[in-house]
């Protein structure tokens, strides 16, 4: 029967035996350099050592070609996480605490359907050819020669509907305590 150290052996590849090396050499003073750029938060510095000992596992065979030290290559690669993250965190808005938001008082959306309903119901008293003529010229925002085209009415007709209708609506309105 084998024991489990010749098992884990045995499934070792040379890949995980580089990243064992370099975590075992560079992992400790890696952290200590990032932590200075970040400031001291040590969460942040952990998962920027993690992702630069993960870029190195995806870069292993290159790694392994290397002559020398590859500290200056991990340094560099932690160093422009750093810099991505800052520079991701500045590209977008400050994340707050919603807490406060939820005391502030939310627009009443109650107000604007009730003016909605009054305004259909003075726009119903309306008759329909003054109300054709309002909507396609205010609601659709038509000029008054494309109105006229549309309802295959001269433009002085429209433009006298629309006057027309204005004042029916005001009054319509205002009959209902809607003022200005």
């Amino acid at each position: 029967m084998r024991n489990d150290a010749v098992v884990a052996a045995d499934r070792t590849s040379p890949d995980d035996a580089l990243m064992r090396a370099l975590y075992d050499e560079h992992a400790g003073p890696l952290l200590a350099f990032v932590l200075r750029l970040v400031a001291g938060d040590r969460h942040r510095a952990e998962d920027v050592v993690q992702e630069t000992l993960l870029r190195a596992w995806r870069n292993a065979d290159q790694l392994q070609r290397a002559t020398g030290s590859v500290r200056p290559w991990l340094v560099t690669v932690a160093r422009r996480i750093v810099i991505d993250g800052h520079r991701s965190r500045q590209a977008r808005p400050r994340e707050v605490d919603p807490a406060p938001l939820e005391a502030l008082p939310a627009a009443d959306e109650i107000d604007r359907a009730l003016r909605m309903m009054t305004i259909s119901e003075a726009l119903a008293d309306l008759t329909a050819p003054h109300r054709e003529a309002l909507i396609e010229t205010y609601f659709k925002g038509r000029t008054v020669n494309e109105a006229a085209e549309v309802l295959r009415i001269p433009p002085g007709t429209v433009r006298s509907r629309v006057y027309y209708a204005l004042r029916s609506l005001r009054l319509s309105l205002e009959e209902r305590g809607v003022t200005s």
